[in-house]
């Protein structure tokens, strides 16, 4: 019988890893990406009181098209950044959720780039 290893166990290990190195602040918040199949999202985090300062998403009512590409995926860097700036964050602290900085996960953090987010 073969046994196929989880991978989303094995996603959320990484995850827990890189947390424990990385945290937001008042000052750098943590921007928190989520990849599903069929869609993305982020937020940026204050861990220092547990609150979420902005997010976006691709399953947002204002959101057209198909949110599972990589042209999604910046479209939400860029609303995720502007939100965030519009309230005066603008250096934040990448948290890439145990996904590899690849594809949909790299065009986000390139849209946040571009949105004007530093990390």
């Amino acid at each position: 019988m073969v046994s196929l290893k989880d991978k989303n166990a094995a996603r959320l290990k990484r995850h827990a890893r890189v947390r424990s190195k990385i945290s937001g602040t008042t000052a750098r918040p943590r921007l928190c990406v989520y990849r599903s199949n069929a869609n993305i999202s982020a937020q940026v985090i204050d861990d220092s009181t547990g609150n979420t300062i902005a997010a976006a998403s691709s399953y947002e009512k204002d959101f057209e098209g198909i949110g599972s590409n990589k042209d999604a995926a910046k479209r939400v860097g860029k609303a995720v950044a502007e939100r965030a700036v519009a309230k005066g964050i603008e250096e934040v602290v990448f948290d890439r959720g145990g996904y590899i900085y690849h594809g949909r996960v790299a065009e986000l953090a390139a849209g946040a780039r571009e949105g004007g987010l530093k990390f």
